[in-house]
C-alpha cells in the first residue's frame, strides 16, 4: 500500500470539515481559503475547492455574497448557514470520537 495515496485520501476526506472550520470565524473568499489551508499544510488546488464549495452550497451548508474588490473583479464570499453550523458541530463530535479511538488504540499498543 502506498502511504502517499492514503494521505491524499485522508486529506480529501477532511477537506469539507476544514472548510467549515475556516468559515466558523467569518466569511472568506476562495483564494483566501486556499491560502489559509496552505498555511495549515493542507495543499488544495482551485480545481478541487470550487466544486466542493458548490456542493456544500447546494447542500445548504454554505451561503455566499458578492462583494466589490479594490484589486480586481468582485469576490464571492462564503459563509456558514445555520445548517452548516449544525453540521460543523456534528463533524466536530465525530472527529473527537475518532481521535479518542486512535489515541486509545495507540496508547494500548505502546511498549511497556
Amino acid at each position: 500500500m502506498n502511504i502517499d495515496n492514503l494521505r491524499t485520501q485522508m486529506r480529501k476526506g477532511m477537506l469539507e470539515y476544514c472548510i467549515l472550520l475556516l468559515l466558523q470565524g467569518g466569511d472568506a473568499y476562495s483564494s483566501e481559503m486556499i491560502e489559509r489551508l496552505k498555511a495549515a499544510r493542507l495543499i488544495v488546488m482551485e480545481g478541487t475547492l470550487y466544486p466542493l464549495l458548490t456542493r456544500m452550497k447546494n447542500a445548504g451548508l454554505l451561503a455566499y455574497r458578492w462583494q466589490e474588490s479594490t484589486q480586481g473583479p468582485p469576490r464571492k464570499y462564503y459563509s456558514l448557514t445555520p445548517e452548516g453550523e449544525l453540521f460543523l458541530a456534528q463533524l466536530r463530535e465525530s472527529w473527537r470520537e475518532l481521535a479518542f479511538t486512535i489515541e486509545t488504540l495507540s496508547a494500548e499498543n505502546l511498549p511497556q
